[in-house]
């Protein structure tokens, strides 16, 4: 499949108003919405791949695409979630690109910033930086939409495209693993993280 470039004349001829109509947003508003969630996302998505220019790629993506969407709602909660699950889903794609040998990045991981507190004192532990690149990508994602973001279990859901009742059990068992890898008397993961 390949792509071509869309002439100046081909879009002066296409109908202007549907491709008006996908941008659901004034500036104003845009820039106001960017403000309040591209810190957050991009630390979602810099956590989840463990690569910053990764994480931008993805969130310049992710905005592009929600600009594009039609939503049901204006709701705030309900536009922040969409994009979310936008950044979720673009990140699943590029995992299903990339080869399975491939690890996320400790050393990245260690050092990127947050967007709280609790973000804050995550990325300060290297211990909890390391024992979180051990963990899958979905766990990933929902223990920083819980513990970080402090999402409901609803929002959870609909961010990464799960049933609410099923959110509950996959923190207890992703929170239980990474329990698990924290309190290892083996200090081997530790050191094959640092390596």
């Amino acid at each position: 499949m390949s792509t071509r470039e869309i002439t100046l004349t081909e879009l002066e001829s296409s109908n202007v108003s549907t491709a008006e109509e996908a941008f659901h947003m004034d500036e104003a508003a845009f820039k106001a919405f960017y403000e309040r969630t591209s810190r957050p996302l991009w630390s979602y998505l810099a956590r989840l791949t463990g690569d910053r220019a990764l994480a931008e790629d993805l969130m310049q993506e992710s905005y592009y695409r929600f600009l594009r969407a039609s939503l049901k709602s204006v709701d705030e909660a309900y536009q922040k979630n969409f994009l979310f699950r936008i950044g979720t889903n673009l990140a699943r794609d590029h995992w299903r690109r990339t080869p399975r040998g491939e690890r996320v990045d400790v050393e990245a991981m260690e050092t990127l910033p947050g967007n709280d507190r609790t973000a804050e004192r995550v990325q300060q532990s290297s211990d909890m930086g390391r024992a979180l690149a051990h963990l899958k990508p979905r766990e990933r994602e929902l223990l920083w939409l819980a513990y970080v973001e402090g999402s409901s279990h609803d929002e959870i859901a609909e961010v990464c495209g799960l049933r609410s009742k099923s959110i509950r059990l996959l923190l207890f068992r992703a929170r239980r693993k990474l329990a698990g890898i924290l309190s290892s008397p083996d200090e081997d993961w530790k050191m094959r993280a640092r390596s």
